[in-house]
């Protein structure tokens, strides 16, 4: 049981050094501050950027490192200054805990560019201590990171929209990608992408997958009600839908040219990268300029936008696909994951997992 003005031992798996295996790793939590939630964690999604840290692909991993930012539960206690939680809450945290709450960012509630902002997961807090994620089996978090679940949401599909769902709705929303009957451009089809093509089809949009899969066209189509479907390889097929998207979104995190993506918009076309690949791109401004066409970037989304975004899913009932699995299982999820071998989020069954907090 979680005791009033006490730390909690919290059980969790950690990676231990680069070569990214996680195993099992006992940690302490603080005690519930004034303006603290603590929570039961029930869920956790496994992110691609979760593999990409605990194997230092980003240099600049710290260790041990408790992965986690798409965590779901139920809470079990608040500090006496929290007002818009209670006892018995179905509540999540993504992929921030803390910022400055001054700066220009903070004050557009886009809290996720602030130079402060604390991640969920390693990352340095107030105190100095580390940041611990949600591959874990209790939260505690400043209730204006925390946010509520809806009600008709399954839990472990909702717990990738605090990652995969806010990164590729708020650019949406940002860039205006949301006319109905306009067209969208989706640029693989995993995690991401897939969650792409579930706003796209909800705001209206007539929604293209482009991958370089064609054993992806039937899932595009049949399971996410894609309407049509690109091999980017295929050069006759790129060719022939020159000009034909008003938007594209891509996620892809490996390197790939952008030049083919971008003779597929219209004049005043518009595409966004959310996808973090490896290598400075390369694009000759002629391909922009003689269309007035535009190239962006975003990640994630502010604490407002994103408890907006759930709730748009619950109205839509929109729910990541994932694949449920314990957490010992974890170190084959990751493996899979490299490969592309998961449809299309693998999410931890957190509750059972772990036998729970005892307080120290």
């Amino acid at each position: 049981m979680v005791k009033a003005g006490e730390s909690c031992h919290v059980e969790g798996w950690a990676a231990k050094d680069d070569s990214g295996i996680l195993s099992p790793f006992n940690f302490t939590r603080r005690s519930t501050g004034s303006h603290d939630v603590t929570f039961k964690v029930s869920y956790c999604g496994v992110c691609h950027s979760d593999l990409h840290q605990v194997r230092n692909e980003w240099k600049n991993s710290q260790y041990p490192m408790v992965p986690g930012h798409e965590i779901v539960g139920t809470v079990l206690e608040v500090g006496s200054e929290v007002k818009n939680f209670a006892v018995g809450d179905r509540v999540g945290v993504g992929c921030m805990v803390w910022s400055c709450q001054q700066c220009d960012s903070c004050s557009k509630d886009q809290e996720q560019y602030c130079e402060k902002v604390v991640w969920t997961y390693n990352s340095i807090y107030l105190d100095g201590s580390p940041t611990f994620g949600g591959y874990s089996s209790l939260m505690v978090c400043d209730q204006r990171f925390i946010v509520k679940i809806p009600e008709n949401l399954p839990f472990d599909a909702a717990a990738p929209l605090l990652c995969a769902g806010i990164t590729v709705y708020s650019p949406m929303q940002y860039f205006q990608m949301t006319e109905p009957g306009k067209s969208l451009g989706v640029v693989g089809l995993g995690g991401l992408g897939h969650m792409a093509v579930k706003f796209g089809k909800a705001f209206g949009l007539k929604v293209t997958v482009i991958s370089t899969s064609p054993k992806k066209e039937k899932e595009a189509k049949e399971y996410l009600g894609a309407d049509h479907f690109l091999i980017s390889k295929d050069e006759k097929q790129m060719q022939d839908a020159a000009k034909s998207l008003d938007y594209i979104i891509d996620t892809v995190a490996a390197d790939h040219p952008l030049l083919p993506l971008i003779s597929l918009l219209k004049v005043n076309g518009k595409l966004v990268l959310v996808g973090m690949p490896e290598k400075p791109l390369s694009l000759p401004p002629v391909a922009l300029t003689s269309g007035r066409k535009f190239v962006g970037g975003s990640a994630i989304g502010g604490i407002k936008e994103t408890q907006e975004m759930l709730d748009f899913c619950g109205k839509h009932n929109i729910t990541c696909m994932i694949e449920n699995i314990p957490i010992d299982y974890v170190n084959t999820a990751m493996e899979r994951l490299v490969k592309g071998d998961v449809k299309y989020r693998f999410v931890i069954n957190v509750a059972e997992s772990f036998s729970g907090p005892t307080a120290s």
